[in-house]
Order: C-alpha cells, then structure tokens, then sequence
C-alpha cells in the first residue's frame, strides 16, 4: 500500500507520543499518509490534521468532567461524524478509552466497513474483565504493550490482540549507563544514587512521600553516604520542597528531561511508587523496592476488583514476584528500608532483580522490531483486509 487514509484519535500526551511514532514507521515504510483525527503537538508535527486542540480533552477529576461535559459530547460527535464522512482506510484509538470507545462505537454503527484498531490494551486482566467482551462490537483488533495481554483478551472473550511492545522498549539505551563513569556510579556501592518516586499525582505525594521519607531516615541511619535523587515535573517542585522541609538540602530534584535520564543510567537502586515506572526501572536495570497505599476505603474497593497478584508490572510479565512490594499496611519504613539495604550490597537480593530483569528484557523485545515498526505492519495488515475482501 502506497498510501494510506488513515484517521487517528489520540485523547491525552502519551497517545499523541504513540500515534506519532506509528505515523513515523509508516513514513519509513514508504507509505504516504493522509492522516487526521485528533492529536496534539507530536502527531501534528507528523503531518495529522487535528480536528480541535487535544488539549479540550485534558481534564481529570469528577467536577472538571462535570463541567467540560457538554464541550466533551460535542467533541465526541464532531470527530464521529468527520471519520464516518470522510471513511479513511483505517481508524486507530489510542488509549483514552472513554473518549476513543464513544468514537468507536458511533463509528461502527454507522461506518461497519471502515477497520477500527485500538493501541493500548485496557487493564482487563487486572480489573473490570467484562470491558473484554464489550469491545467485541466495536474494536476488530488491539495493539498491545504487555506481552500477557493477547492471551489475556483471548481468555476473556474479547477482540483479537497483538503484542507490539511497549514505547520504553525504543529508549531503553537512554536509561542505562553510557560511560565507563556512569557504568562506574552505578556499581557503587560504598556511596550510591538511589532514586526516590513518589508518583506524580499530588495525592500520591502527600501518602509515598512522608513514607518515603522516613525510609530514607532508617537507610541513612546505618552511616552509608547515600546521593538521593528525586526526578519528577517541573510543576511539583513547589510543591514538594514545602513537603520537603529540611530533608530538602539533601534530595536532588530533577526536572529536565537529560537530567532524569542521567539520573536513571547512574542510580544504583530506587524506591519507588507502584506503577508504569517500575517497569522503566526494570528495562534500566535499576534494582528497586516499590510500595503504594490508598485511602483505606480505595483499598477495600480494590481488594475486591483487582485480580492479579502483583501491583507490580515486571512481577506481573514474568510470572513471578521478584520485585518486593509493599502495600497498605505492610509499606512501613522498616519493610521498606530493610529491602532497601539488601539490593544495595551486593547479595542474593539483588542478584535475583537483575537476573529477573534479564529474562525481562528479552521478553519485552520479541522479534527485535521496534513497537511502532510492529504497529505499523498490524495496521497496515487491517486496512489493506476490507480491500481483499
């Protein structure tokens, strides 16, 4: 196929990084595209005709929904009725499923023949399984980042799934040491940089960082000259310095994208909240002890929808706990701090993470394609069927 019509909607920042890395592949394939939908910056730079600014879509939290709702429909409806009548060779989704699922299915009941791929496979296999089989109508294939989530959607009933990798798959030579004095500051163990991720959310922050705070005091107790490193958004260092107090003289913080990634190839181990970074962590090689609490009635809720026996995403692909976690009442400072101590030395402990993160790093890669070089040869496999047809 030499050229493609293709319409993609991407909701928020990630899936703008996404849709823009397949319009790329497409490009290094040869293939001339025709793109528009919904996008922002990334996606535009690639040639996407936004419909409106992606940014009408950022909003997070019941009152903000609340109140955009009606611009929200609005939108939904303007981007339907712009695929169905302009009826591009392909539609892709990506993540966003409130907004991309209400697109899908206007799109489907009124366009069937246009093939609708969603990128990003939703969480089904750790919550809500039943949103599997409601996809069935409405989206003939998903793009997946995990390598369980195929098998994971077929258990349950829901559409056809490829595994194409996740994006931290193409940076991973960023995270890890480049030089013989980064190689050299991660294998020290006599006075290491161990990284401190409490999350991005300020709700986040006000429950890890307290906790990880006080884990710090019980490490740095023992005498070790330890560099704590602290990489988080630029819109939070106000707010966590006031968190900080004192304690902040001895955190770097870092905000520039070079500085997180510096940080990441010279840290020897990190604490840090469950969550995506756990597997950046992983694909880095940076041992870790991960922890998360929620306000005890979210935990109850949670204990009865979440199946999986992990919160943790690289305990989760390989099949086996070897990244310690503790949650709720088990994430003490001493549960903690001890875990810390171990991975530092090195020891048994430490060993087992990396040697865990070796069978990691081969599972994630497959093939040796990169994920947006994978998603581009499953989308243009799906448009090029309605022709064959």
């Amino acid at each position: 196929m030499s050229r493609l019509r293709i319409a993609v909607v991407a909701g928020e920042a990630s899936g703008d990084q996404l849709g823009a890395s397949l319009l790329r592949a497409l490009a290094a394939r040869g293939v001339a595209c025709e793109a528009f939908g919904v996008g922002g910056d990334a996606l535009v730079a690639e040639g996407l005709k936004t419909l409106f600014p992606q940014t009408d879509l950022a909003v997070m939290g019941l009152g903000p929904v609340i109140r955009r709702l009606p611009l929200l429909i609005r939108r939904i409806h303007e981007t339907a009725s712009a695929i169905i009548a302009a009826r591009p060779d392909i539609l892709v989704t990506i993540d966003a499923p409130d907004f991309c699922k209400r697109v899908a299915k206007k799109v489907r009941a009124r366009a069937p023949d246009i093939p609708i791929v969603h990128w990003v496979c939703p969480s089904v296999w750790a919550w809500r399984p039943g949103r599997a089989p409601a996809m069935r109508p409405y989206i003939d294939h998903v793009l997946c980042l995990l390598p369980f989530e195929p098998a994971a959607l077929a258990r349950l009933n829901g559409p056809p799934g490829t595994y194409v990798g996740h994006p931290l798959i193409e940076i991973t030579g960023d995270m890890r040491p480049q030089t013989p004095e980064e190689a050299a500051e991660r294998a020290n163990a006599g006075a290491p940089t161990v990284l401190l991720l409490p999350g991005s959310r300020m709700s986040e922050l006000r429950r890890l960082l307290p906790l990880l705070l006080a884990t710090r005091g019980i490490v740095a107790a023992g005498g070790m000259p330890i560099r704590w490193v602290l990489p988080t958004l630029s819109h939070l260092v106000g707010p966590l310095q006031a968190m900080l107090g004192d304690a902040a003289r001895d955190i770097m913080i870092v905000t520039d994208p070079e500085e997180k990634r510096a940080a990441l190839r010279q840290a020897r181990a990190a604490l840090a909240a469950s969550g995506t970074v756990t597997l950046e962590l992983a694909l880095a090689g940076i041992p870790m002890v991960a922890t998360y609490k929620l306000a005890n009635w979210e935990a109850a809720i949670a204990r009865r929808l979440i199946t999986v026996s992990s919160a943790i995403l690289p305990n989760l692909i390989l099949g086996e706990n070897i990244v310690p976690e503790y949650l709720q009442e088990a994430a003490t400072p001493e549960n903690l701090g001890t875990a810390l101590r171990e991975i530092l030395s090195e020891g048994p402990a430490r060993a087992r993470q990396m040697a865990g993160f070796a069978r990691l790093d081969a599972l994630m890669r497959g093939e040796g394609a990169s994920p947006s070089e994978r998603a581009a040869e499953q989308v243009l496999d799906l448009a090029r069927k309605p022709r064959e047809r």
